[in-house]
Formats: structure tokens, C-alpha cells, sequence
């Protein structure tokens, strides 16, 4: 009654009720699939300032009996777990659902958790290889190494067959430091910089450049093998 009064205030009003008017009638529709249930179950509802506020509560947050969700809610029975099939004659599909998801996404799980620790989500650039990781992570976790120790990537034996052929690049050294031994590197050349910028610094620096230039150290190191190697 609420809803019909509404929406043909609406109607009168000028406003344009054709969406008001489809929630209306899909409320109602939603209603007449009940009617056993008398309407004072259904919760009556008040519009006050424009907000859709719960009249009776209590129905809301009473817990209904044992009986009642078990008419509405009927527990089926638990199927019994499927066999897995043949590898070598199933589909791919199951190929996939039994042999490999159930070994893969454990390991997708724990290379997510790694890169948050590597800061993956936070830098554009890191030491981090994702696959190099999942291919240890899986190598490791193999049934047929159960009580094998811990196997590094490097010491895979077909990672390292591959990598004879196909030799990687070296590490840049900007991704191989932590924060504090980049924080150490950058802080002492910061130091030196502010170092040499000193006026005093500067004229012992012009010194010392004249001086190398006045007694030409190199010419006087260059004589001196000259002469030992012609002893």
C-alpha cells in the first residue's frame, strides 16, 4: 500500500515514475510469490525524510527456528567425491582441474605473498623474477622430492643446462642493494659532494692540480721504468 500510495504521488507530482514504477512492480510481483505468509511478517516499512527505515526489527535480528530453515533452507546431501580420471585419456579440462590447478594455485598464492614482500605492487622495477620463483617453489614441492633438501633455482639441473645456452645479463647493481645499503652510498657521496664544495677544500684541490702539473708526475713515473727496464 505504501509502494502504490508512493508511486502515484509520483505520477501526480510531474516527476517522471517509470522507474519507481518497475520497482514497484517487481516488489509486489516478489510478494505475491508468498501468500501464505501473513503480512505483518513481511516487515511494514515507513518513509520518513526521504530514508527507508525497518519498522520491526527484532524480526530482523531474532534467529528463526531450527524447523523453519530447514523447510526453507533444505540441506542436500553430501556427493560423494569424484574419482580422478585417466591422464592419459581424460579431456583437457579435466586434465587441468585435477592435475594441474590443484599444484599451480597453491604456488600462484605463494609468489603473490612473495612479491607484496619484494614490494612488487609499490616499485616499477625489481630483482624479482616471478618465474623464476614459481619454477623453484613448484621443483621443490614435487612429490618425488618429498624427502630431498631445499634446491636453489641456480642449482636445478635443467635450469642450469638452460642457462649455459642462454646466459642472462647481470643484476644492475641498483636492484641487487637493500634501502640501507642504497640510503649508505647515497649518503657518503652526499657528504663528499658537500665536502668538496668548500671553499678551502676547493683551493687545496687547485693545489694539488698545479702541483701535478708543475713536477708532470706522470713524464717523472714513465722515465723511471724506462730506466729500471733498461737495467
Amino acid at each position: 500500500a505504501v509502494a502504490t500510495a508512493t508511486r502515484r504521488g509520483m505520477a501526480e507530482g510531474g516527476r517522471p515514475a517509470g522507474l519507481w514504477e518497475r520497482v514497484c512492480a517487481e516488489y509486489e510481483a516478489e510478494q505475491s510469490q508468498f501468500p501464505d505468509i501473513p503480512e505483518s511478517k513481511h516487515g511494514s516499512v515507513s518513509l520518513e525524510a526521504g530514508i527507508l527505515q525497518p519498522l520491526h526489527m527484532e524480526q530482523f535480528y531474532s534467529a528463526p527456528a531450527a524447523d523453519t530453515v530447514q523447510q526453507l533452507l533444505p540441506i542436500p546431501e553430501a556427493a560423494p567425491f569424484p574419482e580422478p580420471p585417466d591422464p592419459k585419456t581424460c579431456s583437457p579440462q579435466e586434465y587441468l582441474e585435477y592435475f594441474i590447478f590443484p599444484v599451480l594455485l597453491p604456488g600462484m598464492a605463494e609468489l603473490l605473498h612473495q612479491a607484496k614482500k619484494e614490494k612488487c605492487f609499490e616499485r616499477k622495477r625489481t630483482k624479482f623474477i616471478a618465474c623464476d620463483f614459481l619454477t623453484e617453489w613448484l621443483y621443490n614441492k614435487n612429490p618425488k622430492r618429498k624427502d630431498e633438501s631445499f634446491t636453489e633455482f641456480f642449482s636445478i639441473p635443467f635450469v642450469n643446462d638452460w642457462l649455459k645456452d642462454h646466459p642472462r645479463p647481470p643484476i644492475p647493481l641498483s636492484l641487487l642493494l637493500s634501502e640501507e645499503e642504497a640510503s649508505i652510498v647515497i649518503q657518503s657521496f652526499w657528504r663528499g659532494y658537500r665536502v668538496r664544495c668548500d671553499s678551502e677544500i676547493q683551493q687545496l684541490r687547485q693545489w694539488q692540480k698545479q702541483l701535478r702539473e708543475d713536477k708532470n708526475i706522470i713524464k717523472i713515473v714513465k722515465e723511471f721504468w724506462t730506466k729500471q727496464e733498461a737495467k
